[in-house]
């Protein structure tokens, strides 16, 4: 074989090599940021737990308020429903997006909810009430972490797959469309919706 040969497989081996590489690294970086999204379907999971709980406490106190405690149920149903479509496919945008805007109407659900809960003194003084409230506001701060971490994920993932020359290839394995940002309509609401000042 002469060296025009040896230089041609030279190249082709090179450009395997190269292929190779892009590959692995967007199916390391899809499989980071699904993980990401499976850290945030536990914390969610754990959050849409605790609601009845805090909906089962409330109800002897806010007898009146049936119509907000049935808000808050079906928000929370709503929100379930989506979490478990996305899991399917965090990658997919309709998903995501769904997942996000149940997230936002859960959040404002909450918001009433708490609202109304500052009429009833007794209620915020529960033991019960209490510790529910401390467990939804540290497990809103671990989706609020995971939701970082997996948004990083993503965007990690959708910077190697746009880049050239993995752009090029992206398609061919498989990876033809853009991973979502999972982010809420109103954060600092979102954030905010479980926590109840003591």
């Amino acid at each position: 074989m002469g060296s025009s040969g040896l230089t041609t497989l030279a190249i082709l081996v090179a450009f395997a090599l190269y292929c190779i590489y892009i590959f692995n690294t967007l199916v390391k970086l899809k499989n980071q940021f699904e993980n990401g999204f499976s850290q945030i379907e536990i914390q969610l999971k754990r959050r849409y737990d605790l609601i009845p709980n805090l909906i089962e406490t409330a109800k002897a106190y806010l007898k009146h308020e049936s119509e907000t405690l049935e808000a808050v149920v079906k928000a929370r149903n709503s929100a379930a429903s989506e979490l478990s479509a996305a899991s399917q496919n965090p990658g997919d945008s309709g998903h995501i997006q769904a997942l996000a805007g149940a997230e936002g109407l859960l959040g404002q659900a909450m918001g009433r909810f708490n609202m109304v809960m500052e009429a009833y003194p007794e209620l915020k003084a529960n033991t019960t009430m209490m510790q529910l409230t401390e467990e939804l506001s540290s497990t809103e701060n671990r989706v609020s972490f995971a939701r970082q971490a997996f948004n990083d994920a993503v965007m990690s993932y959708n910077i190697f797959r746009e880049s050239f020359p993995a752009n090029i290839f992206a398609g061919l394995f498989g990876h033809n469309k853009k991973a979502a940002l999972l982010e809420f309509e109103d954060s600092n609401q979102i954030a905010q919706a479980p926590k109840v000042s003591f």
